[in-house]
Protein backbone atom coordinates (compact mmCIF):
# COMPACT_ATOMS: atom_id res chain seq x y z
CA UNK A 1 0.00 0.00 0.00
CA UNK A 2 1.15 3.17 -0.78
CA UNK A 3 -0.11 6.92 0.49
CA UNK A 4 1.99 8.84 -1.19
CA UNK A 5 -0.69 8.15 -4.42
CA UNK A 6 -3.64 8.83 -2.49
CA UNK A 7 -5.97 8.88 -5.67
CA UNK A 8 -4.62 5.65 -6.89
CA UNK A 9 -6.90 2.39 -6.72
CA UNK A 10 -6.08 -0.09 -3.95
CA UNK A 11 -6.02 -3.93 -5.11
CA UNK A 12 -7.11 -6.56 -3.25
CA UNK A 13 -3.77 -7.15 -2.17
CA UNK A 14 -3.59 -3.91 -0.64
CA UNK A 15 -6.96 -4.47 1.02
CA UNK A 16 -5.59 -7.45 2.43
CA UNK A 17 -2.54 -6.35 4.00
CA UNK A 18 -4.22 -3.18 5.74
CA UNK A 19 -6.93 -5.90 7.00
CA UNK A 20 -4.25 -7.99 8.18
CA UNK A 21 -2.35 -4.51 10.42
CA UNK A 22 -5.71 -3.99 12.00
CA UNK A 23 -6.24 -7.35 13.18
CA UNK A 24 -2.17 -6.93 14.56
CA UNK A 25 -2.96 -3.56 16.08
CA UNK A 26 -6.80 -5.47 17.78
CA UNK A 27 -4.25 -7.92 19.03
CA UNK A 28 -2.30 -5.28 20.64
CA UNK A 29 -5.02 -3.37 22.18
CA UNK A 30 -4.33 -0.53 20.30
CA UNK A 31 -8.35 -0.72 18.96
CA UNK A 32 -10.98 -2.40 20.45
CA UNK A 33 -12.65 -4.99 18.71
CA UNK A 34 -15.72 -2.77 17.43
CA UNK A 35 -12.95 -0.33 15.93
CA UNK A 36 -11.40 -3.11 14.20
CA UNK A 37 -14.69 -4.90 12.35
CA UNK A 38 -15.68 -1.06 11.18
CA UNK A 39 -12.34 -0.29 10.08
CA UNK A 40 -11.62 -3.64 8.65
CA UNK A 41 -15.19 -3.38 6.78
CA UNK A 42 -13.88 -0.14 5.37
CA UNK A 43 -10.98 -1.37 4.45
CA UNK A 44 -12.69 -4.51 2.55
CA UNK A 45 -14.82 -1.36 0.49
CA UNK A 46 -11.75 0.98 0.11
CA UNK A 47 -11.21 1.90 -3.61
CA UNK A 48 -8.09 4.09 -2.92
CA UNK A 49 -4.84 3.96 -1.02
CA UNK A 50 -5.97 7.26 0.49
CA UNK A 51 -8.86 5.42 1.99
CA UNK A 52 -6.71 2.31 3.28
CA UNK A 53 -3.81 4.65 4.58
CA UNK A 54 -6.42 6.59 6.29
CA UNK A 55 -7.80 3.53 8.24
CA UNK A 56 -3.76 2.93 9.65
CA UNK A 57 -3.10 6.24 10.15
CA UNK A 58 -3.57 7.02 13.71
CA UNK A 59 -1.38 3.98 15.01
CA UNK A 60 1.83 4.42 16.00
CA UNK A 61 4.87 3.75 13.46
CA UNK A 62 5.67 0.71 15.95
CA UNK A 63 2.44 -0.73 16.03
CA UNK A 64 2.96 -1.71 12.68
CA UNK A 65 6.13 -2.85 12.25
CA UNK A 66 7.11 -6.49 13.06
CA UNK A 67 9.97 -7.87 15.49
CA UNK A 68 13.22 -7.89 13.97
CA UNK A 69 13.32 -11.39 12.07
CA UNK A 70 16.58 -13.77 12.70
CA UNK A 71 17.69 -16.44 10.45
CA UNK A 72 20.23 -19.01 11.77
CA UNK A 73 20.38 -22.06 9.81
CA UNK A 74 22.84 -24.63 8.67
CA UNK A 75 22.10 -26.34 5.25
CA UNK A 76 17.99 -26.73 4.24
CA UNK A 77 15.52 -24.06 3.20
CA UNK A 78 14.05 -21.34 4.91
CA UNK A 79 11.46 -19.71 3.72
CA UNK A 80 9.06 -16.91 4.57
CA UNK A 81 6.12 -16.26 2.07
CA UNK A 82 2.14 -15.18 1.97
CA UNK A 83 0.58 -12.66 4.35
CA UNK A 84 3.97 -11.86 6.89
CA UNK A 85 4.74 -8.62 8.34
CA UNK A 86 8.13 -7.61 7.34
CA UNK A 87 10.13 -6.04 10.36
CA UNK A 88 12.55 -3.21 9.46
CA UNK A 89 16.25 -5.74 10.27
CA UNK A 90 16.50 -8.78 9.54
CA UNK A 91 19.27 -10.83 10.48
CA UNK A 92 20.53 -14.16 8.05
CA UNK A 93 23.28 -16.14 9.47
CA UNK A 94 23.40 -19.39 7.39
CA UNK A 95 25.85 -22.16 5.89
CA UNK A 96 24.48 -24.53 2.85
CA UNK A 97 21.24 -23.19 3.34
CA UNK A 98 18.49 -21.33 0.49
CA UNK A 99 17.05 -18.41 1.89
CA UNK A 100 13.41 -16.90 0.23
CA UNK A 101 12.00 -13.92 1.34
CA UNK A 102 8.79 -13.57 -0.78
CA UNK A 103 7.04 -9.95 -0.63
CA UNK A 104 4.50 -10.35 -3.07
CA UNK A 105 1.94 -10.62 -0.44
CA UNK A 106 3.77 -8.92 2.84
CA UNK A 107 2.45 -6.32 5.03
CA UNK A 108 4.89 -3.21 4.06
CA UNK A 109 5.01 -1.07 6.65
CA UNK A 110 8.40 0.74 6.42
CA UNK A 111 9.96 2.04 3.43
CA UNK A 112 13.15 0.55 4.17
CA UNK A 113 14.38 -2.95 5.75
CA UNK A 114 17.99 -3.73 6.16
CA UNK A 115 19.21 -7.36 5.96
CA UNK A 116 22.39 -8.15 7.54
CA UNK A 117 24.11 -11.50 5.84
CA UNK A 118 26.58 -13.59 7.28
CA UNK A 119 26.09 -16.35 4.57
CA UNK A 120 28.46 -19.07 3.23
CA UNK A 121 27.82 -21.82 0.75
CA UNK A 122 23.86 -20.63 0.24
CA UNK A 123 21.27 -18.42 -1.74
CA UNK A 124 19.45 -15.56 -0.64
CA UNK A 125 16.37 -15.05 -2.52
CA UNK A 126 14.11 -12.30 -2.99
CA UNK A 127 10.56 -12.35 -4.63
CA UNK A 128 9.14 -8.70 -4.76
CA UNK A 129 7.23 -6.36 -6.90
CA UNK A 130 9.03 -4.24 -9.35
CA UNK A 131 8.37 -1.18 -6.88
CA UNK A 132 10.90 -2.50 -4.57
CA UNK A 133 14.56 -1.95 -4.86
CA UNK A 134 17.36 -3.92 -3.56
CA UNK A 135 21.16 -2.16 -2.51
CA UNK A 136 23.57 -4.80 -2.58
CA UNK A 137 26.78 -2.27 -2.60
CA UNK A 138 27.31 -3.21 0.90
CA UNK A 139 27.81 -6.77 0.70
CA UNK A 140 30.90 -8.25 0.48
CA UNK A 141 30.74 -10.96 -1.78
CA UNK A 142 34.14 -13.91 -1.70
CA UNK A 143 33.33 -16.21 -5.00
CA UNK A 144 29.39 -15.01 -4.88
CA UNK A 145 27.38 -13.08 -6.99
CA UNK A 146 24.04 -10.67 -7.29
CA UNK A 147 21.19 -11.80 -10.13
CA UNK A 148 18.91 -9.42 -10.75
CA UNK A 149 15.81 -9.82 -12.43
CA UNK A 150 15.67 -6.29 -13.85
CA UNK A 151 18.74 -3.56 -14.84
CA UNK A 152 16.50 -1.35 -14.20
CA UNK A 153 16.29 1.60 -11.78
CA UNK A 154 13.05 2.01 -9.43
CA UNK A 155 13.06 6.07 -8.49
CA UNK A 156 10.38 5.68 -5.98
CA UNK A 157 10.42 2.34 -4.30
CA UNK A 158 7.61 1.68 -1.85
CA UNK A 159 10.11 -0.36 0.11
CA UNK A 160 14.13 -0.24 -0.18
CA UNK A 161 16.08 -3.81 0.32
CA UNK A 162 19.72 -2.77 1.98
CA UNK A 163 21.59 -6.08 1.81
CA UNK A 164 24.37 -5.43 4.35
CA UNK A 165 27.57 -8.05 5.11
CA UNK A 166 29.55 -10.93 3.85
CA UNK A 167 28.66 -13.49 1.18
CA UNK A 168 31.18 -16.38 0.94
CA UNK A 169 29.97 -18.49 -2.13
CA UNK A 170 26.56 -17.65 -2.37
CA UNK A 171 24.49 -15.87 -4.28
CA UNK A 172 21.82 -13.21 -4.03
CA UNK A 173 18.78 -13.83 -6.31
CA UNK A 174 16.37 -11.78 -7.18
CA UNK A 175 13.09 -12.82 -8.64
CA UNK A 176 9.47 -11.42 -9.67
CA UNK A 177 6.34 -13.21 -9.34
Amino acid sequence: MSADVPELRASHGDRDRVVEVLRIAAGDGRITSEELEDRVERALTAQTQGELAALVADLPAEALTAEDLVVEQRSGNWSRAGQWTVPQHITVKTKMCRVTLDFTDAVITSRTLRIDVDMEHGRIVIVGAPDIAIDTDQLNLTFSQVKRASKDVVADPRLRIQLVGTLQHAKVVEQRP
